[in-house]
C-alpha cells in the first residue's frame, strides 16, 4: 500500500442536483486522474476519491470554487480514511436516505441550447424542449428525491439511442441531464381548439399559433410551470377582450418581450436591470416606461411596437421579462413583438397546469390553447422583482426561485402555512427553512386545493414528519383552520402567530439577525392581540416574544371588508376621527363627493353609531385614505391599486419636507400601553395644501416623508440599533428607500427584505421562526 495516497470521503449538501454536479465531479477527477465514484443521495452528493494528498486537496478546493454555475454549496465535510484501491472513477446511482437535499429551481435556456434551437443544420433545430445540465425544468418536474429521471415527470419519456448517448457520454453536457429529450423521443406540442379537438401538432402547432396571435386571438399556452394568456401587446381591443374574460379590470399586464434591445426602446433599463432579465431566474422586472410620461390616446388598432395603455393603466411601470424556455424563444422570435403573458387562471384564482383542467376552467377565455404532453408536477407562476436601493427584491417567489432554502440555527421540524393573501408555505428541515412557490390568495376553492396540493408535494418528496404546525392567530383563514387539521392529524402542536410579529422574524431570518431589533411591520391587515386590526406597528423583539411598542392611531372601517375595496370609506372615516360631526357639512371633500346622498348617510350612521367599523392602526389603510382624499383612487380592482397611485404621483420629484404629528408616549417603555401616533395634524396640513393649490406630487411626496420621519422617532425613543422594515407597505420603493437613507443617517442598521418578499408571501418563514422558538422554550422546561 502507498502510504501517500489516501481516500477523501466529502458529502455536500445544498443546491447540488440538477446543476451538473455529478458531471463536474466527473471530470474534474478525471482531470486530477483521481479514482474512486460521485452519485446522488436523499441528503445531496456523495463523493469518494483515492489519489495522494497533495491532489485531493487541490480536488477539494477547486470543488468550492469551480462548482457549477448553478450550483449551490451549503455545506462540504469531509474525512481522510485509508483507501480501498478504486480502479476508475465512476458516477454511481442515487441512493434514498434523510431527504434534506435541496431542490434547484428551474433555469432558463441556456446559450448553448439557444444556439442549437436556431441552427437549421441541428438536430433539436426548433425543438421547444431542449434542455441540458445547465438550463431547463427542475422544481416543476420533481416528485421526489435524489432528482433523478424516474423520480419527474419524465420519467415515461424513453431517451432514444442519441439522447442515451449524449446522457452517458462524460464530455457531453448532457451527461445525466435529467430531462434530456429530443423530437423523437421528447415531449412534443399540439395546438388545440376549445373542445380539445387536435388542430395541428408539432412546429405546425407553434407557427399557427403565432399567426393566431397575429391576428387578435388568445392563446393559452403551456409553458414551464402552468399556462399563460398570450396576446399582442400592441391590440388595444384584443387586451380589453382578455380583461373582460378574464375578470381582470385594470391590474397591470405582464409582458414578455423578444429581445433586450426592444425592451431598452421602451423603458429605462440599468446595468443591474438588464442582468436580472437575463438571468438564469429570468423574473418579471418592473421597469419604468419612457412612453407614459404624458396623457396618450390608447390604440385602438396596431401602429406601432410599442405597448397599449390598457396593459398597465395609470401605472408609470411595465412587468417585463424575456423569453427563458426554448417553446418561448421560438414562438417571440417568431413575432418579434412584445405579448401579454398573464397567468392562465381566472382572476384570483391558481394558474393552471393540466390540459384538460385548462379546457374545462379557461376555456371561456381563450380562443385556443397550445399545450404539451410534458407533464407539470408542481405550479410555477413567474417571479417578479424590482430594484430597491440599487438591488434586486422579489416580491413574489416563484419561479427560478422557488424553492429557497434560509438557514436557522433549530432542528426543529415545523410546517408553516402562511398567510391568508399571497400565500406561500414553508417546512423547516435540517437547519433550514424551505419556502414554497407563490400560491395565491386563498379565497377560493381552487386555490385552497393547490395550496393543500403544495404542502402534500413538499411533505412526500422530503418524506416530511413535522413536530409542529406554525400558523397566522387569525381563527378565521381557512389556512389557520387547515393547520388545526394538520394538528389533529399527526397529533401535534399548533402554533398561532401574530402576523406581525412574522413578518418581522422572516425579515430577520433573511438577514440572519438574532438578537434583539425594532420591527417596523406595515400592512393592510393583520389580526392583532387586542382583536383589532393591526398594521402599523412597532414591535421590540425579544427571544421568543415581542412587545406592540407603538403603532399609528386607530380609525374605523366602515363596513369592514368594503373599506378595502373602496378607500373613500376609509377616508371619510378618517376625516371623522380629525373633525368629528363636523365633518358632514364639509361637502366639497373628495371622498364626500364620491358617494351619493343615500350612501353617505349611512356611512354617516355607521360611524356616528360605531356600528359595524372595525378599528385598524393600518398603514395600508392610511394610504388608501390618503389616496382618496387626493381625488386619485376612490374604489379599487386589486389589492394595492390605491397606494400605488399615491406612491406614482411623486414621479421623481425630490423634497425633504413632511408633516407635522404627534407621538402620544407613555412614562414607560415598559408598560403595556404603547405609543400612539397621532397623525391628525397630518391631515389637517395636507388639507391645508390642498386648499392653497400645492401640488398632489408634493403632497404626496411630504406624506411619505412623514411616515419616514414617525420611524425614526420611535426608533430614537426605542433606542434599538438594529431596525428592521418589512410588511407589504415596503413594496413601495419610494418609502423603502426614504426609510433607509434616514436611517442610516441618523446613525441607525436597518434591514429589509431582498430574496424573501415583504409582503404576506414571507409570512411563512416567520411563523417558522417563531415555531422554533416556541418549540425550544418548551424543550427547555421540560
Amino acid at each position: 500500500m502507498n502510504p501517500n495516497q489516501k481516500r477523501l470521503c466529502i458529502t455536500i449538501q445544498g443546491g447540488v442536483q440538477g446543476v451538473g454536479f455529478r458531471p463536474f465531479i466527473y471530470r474534474l477527477a478525471k482531470e486530477l486522474k483521481l479514482v474512486g465514484w460521485v452519485k446522488n443521495s436523499a441528503e445531496g452528493v456523495l463523493i469518494e476519491v483515492e489519489g495522494d494528498n497533495h491532489t485531493l486537496e487541490i480536488f477539494r478546493q477547486r470543488i468550492q470554487i469551480e462548482k457549477p454555475q448553478h450550483a449551490f454549496i451549503q455545506s462540504l465535510k469531509f474525512i481522510f480514511l485509508e483507501p480501498v484501491n478504486y480502479t476508475n472513477f465512476e458516477i454511481h446511482r442515487s441512493i434514498d436516505g434523510n431527504k434534506t437535499a435541496l431542490i434547484a429551481p428551474d433555469i432558463a435556456t441556456c446559450a448553448n441550447c439557444l444556439k442549437e434551437i436556431f441552427t437549421p443544420t441541428n438536430y433539436r433545430y426548433h425543438y421547444p424542449f431542449t434542455n441540458c445540465t445547465n438550463c431547463g425544468p427542475r422544481f416543476s418536474i420533481i416528485k421526489a428525491l435524489p432528482y433523478d429521471r424516474s423520480r419527474t415527470t419524465m420519467k415515461n419519456f424513453v431517451m432514444c439511442n442519441i439522447c442515451h448517448t449524449e446522457y452517458e457520454n462524460p464530455r457531453d453536457r448532457r451527461f445525466h441531464a435529467q430531462p434530456n429529450a429530443c423530437p423523437q423521443c421528447g415531449p412534443h406540442l399540439q395546438l388545440w381548439n376549445r373542445q380539445g379537438d387536435v388542430l395541428a401538432s408539432h412546429d405546425t402547432a407553434l407557427q399557427m399559433a403565432a399567426d393566431m396571435i397575429r391576428q387578435g386571438e388568445i392563446i393559452a399556452i403551456k409553458g414551464l410551470g402552468g399556462f399563460h394568456f398570450i396576446v399582442d401587446a400592441r391590440n388595444n381591443n384584443v387586451i380589453k377582450k382578455l380583461r373582460s374574460r378574464k375578470q381582470r379590470q385594470e391590474k397591470p399586464f405582464a409582458l414578455m418581450y423578444p429581445t433586450i434591445e426592444l425592451v431598452k426602446e421602451h423603458c429605462e433599463v440599468s446595468e443591474i436591470e438588464e442582468k436580472l432579465l437575463n438571468s438564469s431566474p429570468a423574473p418579471i422586472v418592473l421597469l419604468r416606461y419612457k412612453g407614459w410620461n404624458k396623457a396618450e390616446i390608447p390604440q385602438e388598432t396596431v401602429n406601432t411596437n410599442a405597448p397599449a395603455f390598457s396593459v398597465a393603466p395609470a401605472n408609470p411601470y411595465l412587468g417585463i421579462m424575456l423569453p427563458y424556455t426554448p417553446l418561448h424563444h421560438l414562438l417571440m422570435a417568431e413575432l418579434n413583438f412584445p405579448v401579454v403573458a398573464t397567468s392562465g387562471n381566472v382572476s384570483e384564482q391558481p394558474i393552471c397546469i393540466r390540459e384538460n383542467e385548462a379546457i374545462k376552467q379557461l376555456g371561456n377565455i381563450a380562443d385556443k390553447f397550445l399545450i404539451h404532453n410534458r407533464p407539470i408536477y408542481q405550479p410555477v407562476d413567474d417571479s417578479i422583482v424590482r430594484l430597491v436601493m440599487d438591488a434586486p427584491t422579489v416580491l413574489r417567489h416563484a419561479r427560478g426561485y422557488a424553492p429557497s432554502a434560509i438557514p436557522i440555527n433549530s432542528q426543529s421540524k415545523i410546517i408553516a402555512v402562511g398567510a391568508h393573501l399571497k400565500n406561500t408555505v414553508a417546512i423547516s428541515i435540517n437547519q433550514q427553512v424551505l419556502l414554497s412557490q407563490h400560491i395565491g390568495d386563498l379565497e377560493n376553492i381552487h386555490t385552497v386545493n393547490t395550496f393543500k396540493q403544495v404542502i402534500q408535494n413538499l411533505s412526500q418528496i422530503y418524506d416530511f414528519q413535522p413536530d409542529a404546525v406554525a400558523c397566522d392567530l387569525h381563527p378565521n383563514f381557512l389556512s389557520t383552520q387547515l393547520a388545526q387539521q394538520l394538528a389533529q392529524n399527526f397529533n401535534i402542536p399548533l402554533i398561532p402567530v401574530q402576523h406581525h410579529y412574522a413578518h418581522v422574524l422572516s425579515c430577520m431570518a433573511e438577514n440572519q439577525i438574532n438578537d434583539s431589533v425594532l420591527g417596523i411591520a406595515w400592512d393592510g391587515t393583520g389580526y392583532g392581540l387586542d382583536g383589532t386590526i393591526w398594521g402599523g406597528e412597532f414591535l421590540l423583539i425579544k427571544d421568543i416574544s415581542f412587545q406592540r411598542i407603538a403603532h399609528l392611531r386607530n380609525f374605523a372601517l366602515p363596513g369592514g371588508e368594503k373599506a378595502i375595496k373602496q378607500p373613500k370609506r376609509a377616508a371619510i372615516a378618517l376625516l371623522y376621527e380629525v373633525f368629528g360631526d363636523s365633518l358632514w357639512e364639509m361637502r366639497s371633500l373628495l371622498p364626500i363627493q364620491a358617494f351619493s346622498a343615500p350612501e353617505f348617510r349611512i356611512i354617516q350612521a355607521m360611524l356616528q353609531r360605531d356600528f359595524n367599523s372595525p378599528k385598524t392602526s393600518s398603514c395600508g389603510r392610511l394610504f388608501d385614505a390618503i389616496s382618496s382624499i387626493l381625488g386619485l383612487c376612490q374604489e379599487i380592482t386589486f389589492a394595492g391599486q390605491a397606494a400605488m397611485a399615491l406612491e406614482f404621483t411623486i414621479n421623481g420629484l425630490k423634497t425633504d419636507e413632511s408633516y407635522d404629528f404627534a407621538p402620544i408616549k407613555p412614562t414607560n417603555v415598559h408598560q403595556d400601553l404603547p405609543i400612539i401616533i397621532d397623525w391628525e395634524i397630518t391631515i389637517k396640513q395636507l388639507l391645508k395644501d390642498m386648499q392653497t393649490g400645492l401640488s398632489i406630487s408634493k403632497i404626496s411626496a411630504k406624506f411619505h416623508n412623514t411616515l419616514v420621519e414617525i420611524m425614526i422617532v420611535v426608533a430614537k425613543y426605542v433606542g434599538a440599533k438594529k431596525v428592521v422594515i418589512t410588511g407589504g407597505c415596503f413594496q413601495n420603493k419610494y418609502l423603502t428607500e426614504r426609510a433607509i437613507q434616514r436611517l442610516r443617517a441618523e446613525n441607525f442598521c436597518p434591514y429589509w427584505h431582498q430574496s424573501i418578499p415583504t409582503n404576506d408571501g414571507g409570512i411563512a418563514v416567520g411563523q417558522i421562526v417563531a415555531g422554533c422558538r416556541e418549540m425550544e422554550h418548551i424543550a427547555q422546561y421540560q
